[in-house]
C-alpha cells in the first residue's frame, strides 16, 4: 500500500473517531503528496524515497515552527504543532538512537577513508544518502564534526 493510500485510509479513519489533530496533519501530508504528483515532470506516483523526504521535510518545518512558538510562549500553538509532528512521525521509519548514529558514522568515515575535519564534505555526501529518514541532518553534522576532530 503507497503512503497516499495509507494516508487516505487513515484519514477516513480519523474522520470517524473526530479526531482533529490527526485529521488535520493527514490532510496536510495528503496536500504535500498531491503537489508534488502535480508538479510538471513528476513521473505517475511518488517514489519511496520521494515520500520519505516529504514527511521528513514536513516533520522539519513544524519541528522549526515549535521551536518559535516556545521561544514567543505560544502553547497553543506549540501543542497543535506537536500533536501534528507525533502523526506524521509514525509514517516514517525509527529514528536512530546517539549509539546507533555513532556506530554508522564511524562505519562510513572508515569507509571514505576520512580521517580530518576537512574530510566533512565527503563523509556527509555518503551520510546524508544512506542515513535519509533515519537520521536529522543536524545530527548526523554534529556528530560527524565530532567524530572528525
Amino acid at each position: 500500500m503507497s503512503l497516499k493510500q495509507q494516508i487516505d485510509a487513515d484519514i477516513k479513519q480519523a474522520m470517524l473517531a473526530k479526531e482533529a489533530d490527526k485529521l488535520r496533519a493527514l490532510r496536510a501530508i495528503k496536500s504535500l503528496i498531491l503537489l508534488e504528483e502535480t508538479k510538471e515532470g513528476a513521473g505517475d506516483g511518488l517514489k519511496p524515497e520521494d515520500e520519505l523526504k516529504l514527511l521528513t521535510k514536513a516533520v522539519k518545518q513544524r519541528k522549526d515552527s515549535a521551536d518559535i512558538f516556545r521561544q514567543q510562549g505560544r502553547e497553543d500553538l506549540l501543542a497543535t504543532e506537536e500533536a501534528e509532528i507525533a502523526v506524521i512521525e509514525k509514517y516514517l521509519p525509527k529514528q536512530l538512537t546517539e549509539d546507533e548514529l555513532r556506530a554508522k558514522l564511524q562505519d562510513i568515515i572508515g569507509r571514505v577513508g576520512a580521517s580530518a575535519p576537512s574530510d566533512m564534505g565527503k563523509v556527509m555526501g555518503v551520510a546524508t544518502k544512506e542515513l535519509a529518514g533515519v537520521a536529522e541532518g543536524k545530527a548526523i553534522s554534529a556528530m560527524v564534526k565530532a567524530l572528525l576532530q
